[in-house]
């Protein structure tokens, strides 16, 4: 997988004139962040005339990927969704990969049924908001003060309500399903993850 770099924070005059490029990049490497890190920091350092040493940042990222490029590190990675730069040495790379693939694995499955759980509460209150409108409107058609329009409009408004109540209980219905489905994965993924350690 790769993704696009992103930088923690902008570095300012100071940092760049005293900065040890050896620790940059190994704070870059254990952070796991791509190579490119290095244009970011070169771009914020350009504009003080300062250019960073190439071969010190090399050489300390290279010494905090090593450090980053641990199995559990790759768990960890994987299940808090995290993006990975493919950054790892070759000697690293396969076992990293595996556990943060896991790791992901168990990310995604965690997210379906949270983003279900969302769009059912969605439905729901809107369902709520539907059926509250639907009730004041069957209100207006026995009040006594209304006219004959407006209890016409309100028993139009009521079967529009009642329409879209229907169509919304039956997407919720299905996502309900949909949702279940999801978390019988999530528990038969965990329950094999389990199985393994």
């Amino acid at each position: 997988m790769l993704g696009a770099c992103s930088s923690t924070a902008t570095m300012g005059r100071n940092e760049c004139s005293a900065v040890d490029w050896r620790t940059i990049g190994y704070e870059d490497g254990v952070a796991g962040r791509s190579g490119a890190q290095i244009g970011v920091h070169r771009r914020a350092c350009a504009k003080f005339g300062i250019t960073p040493d190439l071969e010190a940042y090399r050489l300390g990222r290279a010494e905090g990927l090593r450090e980053f490029c641990q199995p559990y590190n790759g768990y960890r990675a994987g299940i808090t969704g995290a993006p990975y730069y493919d950054v790892c040495p070759a000697d690293l790379a396969d076992r990293f990969l595996a556990q943060y693939q896991a790791g992901h694995e168990l990310y995604v499955h965690e997210q379906r049924v949270r983003d279900a759980d969302v769009q059912l509460n969605v439905k729901r209150a809107e369902i709520a908001r539907l059926e509250d409108a639907a009730a004041r409107s069957g209100l207006r058609v026995i009040k006594e003060t209304s006219t004959l329009e407006q209890r016409v409009q309100s028993v139009l408004d009521a079967r529009q309500y009642a329409e879209r109540i229907g169509r919304l209980k039956a997407d919720a219905a299905q996502l309900e399903r949909a949702r279940m489905l999801y978390a019988q994965e999530l528990a038969a993924y965990r329950a094999a993850i389990a199985s393994i350690n």
